[in-house]
């Protein structure tokens, strides 16, 4: 897969989970953080296991130990993101949960440093903090003071970092991204709905009311975007994935803008503009030094 088609994949996971959030906050109306996560989760499995099988009988090697503890660890890093996010949608707004999240396009690049000892090209430093700063005018150019949720939508910011490092690892190790989304949508199903079954009532009539938003954030906005993003991050750095994969709050603006006639005001405008400059950076003048060096390694 070329590179450009591996970011493709991600732009459009991207679009996804901005298509999602939709269905991530009318649901919380009716029922508990763990209960949607876990149901999510559920029917992301169910969609998922059978193209697992598929990927494990084409595959010419088995998933060693090793990668299938990877495999673990990513499923808890993305439970522990998506259950705070959720949690903290409760005691915060969606602008400063939106703002909040995109902080894991700051945190990227430092866990690469730290944990894999991988330098990003110098683009994606100032590219990233392009991108930080175009959420942040996404969401308003305002954050109200932090309140409970806001600190849990930071933690869950740190972990959403933490998934997307992990999967460039593991990921490109065992080279079977089904099989890896298949895994840690089973554990985030599992801890989902034994969370509900211990700390929130539940109600079938209040799942009922909510099936369609369940479904879509199941089968498309788990199942499918996550397994793109597995995929994907297969042919790229992890610091690129980390702001393609934050135009989620882009096309959630747009989205909401479209379905729900909310507003997208200047500053909004503004902020999709500077994160469109650091998609472009981040893939124009890495091509243009390679396409310069070139020549000069004919001539040697």
């Amino acid at each position: 897969m070329s590179r450009a088609t591996a970011n493709g994949l991600l732009l459009l996971a991207g679009a996804i989970w901005g298509m999602g959030f939709i269905a991530q906050s009318t649901a919380m109306a009716s029922i508990g953080p763990f209960l949607f996560v876990g149901l999510r989760f559920l029917i992301a499995t169910l969609v998922t296991l059978p193209f697992a099988f598929i990927e494990a009988s084409r595959s010419g090697t088995a998933v060693d130990r090793n990668g299938w503890i990877g495999f673990v660890w990513i499923g808890l890093a993305l439970f522990a993101g998506i259950i705070l996010q959720q949690i903290g949608l409760l005691t915060t707004t969606v602008t400063n949960s939106g703002f909040l999240t995109g902080l894991y396009v700051v945190f990227v690049p430092f866990l690469m440093v730290l944990a894999l000892r991988i330098a990003p090209h110098p683009v994606i430093w100032p590219a990233s903090a392009f991108a930080f700063a175009g959420l942040y005018l996404l969401s308003g150019g305002a954050i109200v003071s932090l309140r409970a949720g806001d600190l849990l939508t930071i933690l869950a910011a740190g972990f959403w970092a933490v998934q997307v490092i992990l999967i460039a690892k593991f990921g490109t190790q065992t080279g079977r991204p089904i099989t890896l989304s298949a895994c840690q949508f089973a554990i985030c199903a599992a801890l989902g709905l034994a969370g509900a079954a211990l700390l929130e009532p539940i109600s079938l009539t209040a799942v009922a009311a909510v099936l369609p938003e369940i479904l879509y954030a199941g089968a498309i906005a788990s199942g499918l975007a996550f397994t793109l993003q597995a995929i994907g991050q297969r042919h790229t750095s992890p610091a690129l994935a980390a702001i393609l994969l934050s135009t989620e709050a882009l096309f959630a603006a747009f989205f909401g803008a479209w379905f729900l006639g909310d507003r997208i005001g200047s500053l909004g405008y503004a902020g999709g503009f500077l994160i469109f400059v650091a998609i472009v950076a981040v893939e124009a003048l890495p091509a243009l030094q390679r396409r310069k060096a070139a020549p000069s390694a004919e001539r040697a």
